[in-house]
């Protein structure tokens, strides 16, 4: 984990360590801060969850789910929030529920890796939004609860709304 920075010596004037989004696609992860680094990756997904973890100038150095690190330019990133399920662990599944509740019957149960949407975080609950969108069918969006730590793209004490 990177050391918080506070945010009045960072360009932006936001806080480092921070969660965000891509914004549009495709996206060019480079190397370096600037046009002129070599392309390391691309993403071909918006609303990614990155964890932005350097600034210069008007460049963003992420960290991807994968501990991949590379720069984009801060008009590619968005402030909406999104994160994976337990992706550390393949195994794990856990339950969307209607509330913050561990005993309340779960309305869909959520595969490790899979991306949901972030509305609020209160420090132990997020309140999510899970589509699935199964090949040659209609998305369904389910809304419900999911365990702050369960979740990759908001820090574990973090609250927000």
């Amino acid at each position: 984990m990177v050391a918080p920075v506070l945010a009045q010596d960072n360009p932006s004037g936001l806080p480092l360590p921070r969660f965000a989004t891509t914004r549009s696609t495709p996206i060019n992860v480079r190397v370096g801060p600037g046009t002129r680094y070599d392309i390391s990756w691309i993403y071909v997904k918006e609303g990614v969850p990155v964890e932005i973890i350097q600034e210069f100038d008007t460049w963003r150095r992420i960290r991807d789910v994968d501990g991949s690190e590379g720069w984009v330019h801060q008009n590619l990133l968005s402030g909406d929030r999104a994160a994976y399920i337990a992706p550390w662990d393949a195994t794990i599944e856990v339950p969307l529920l209607p509330d913050r509740n561990e005993e309340a019957s779960a309305r869909a149960i959520l595969a490790s890796g899979f991306r949901v949407d972030l509305s609020e975080c209160d420090g132990s609950w997020c309140e999510v939004s899970a589509t699935h969108r199964p090949e040659g069918e209609r998305a369904a969006t389910y809304h419900g609860y999911v365990r702050q730590d369960q979740l990759w793209g908001v820090y574990r004490t973090e609250v927000f709304d």
